[in-house]
């Protein structure tokens, strides 16, 4: 199947937050920017993070390989110059992908012991 068959290249998504603390021995708060690939050649993934108050973020890389998936955990990705995630600020975020994708965004917040997740198709 062509990587042109299906996704974009560029995807949006507008409501970013990696909650500072968890609760609970089991779940620990965190956001995934997953990436479906059904095409013939690996996505390298460049994501770039905005926020209200400051510069946009840069540098944060991935690559999602032909016919997978990779749920990106933005708790646990690093930019190319060392620099994690910011927990606590609100931002949002744009995926670029070097060939056709779909990204899906899903966030488990973990701050209290009623856990609530949320789950959504990128723009």
């Amino acid at each position: 199947m062509s990587n042109e068959a299906y996704g974009k290249r560029i995807w949006l998504i507008p409501d970013g937050y990696y909650p500072e603390v968890s609760k609970g021995d089991v779940y620990v708060s965190h956001e995934a920017v997953c990436v479906l690939n059904v095409g013939n050649e690996d996505a390298n993934i460049d994501i770039t993070l905005y926020f209200e108050d400051r510069e946009p973020m840069t540098g944060f890389k991935a690559v999602c390989k032909a016919q997978r998936t990779n749920h990106i955990r933005m708790d646990k990705i690093v930019s190319v110059n060392g620099e994690k995630v910011p927990r606590g600020v609100p931002y949002a975020m744009m995926v670029v992908s070097d060939v056709p994708v779909v990204v899906q965004y899903s966030r488990l917040d973990a701050s209290q012991a009623e856990m609530g997740f949320m789950g959504l198709i990128a723009y």
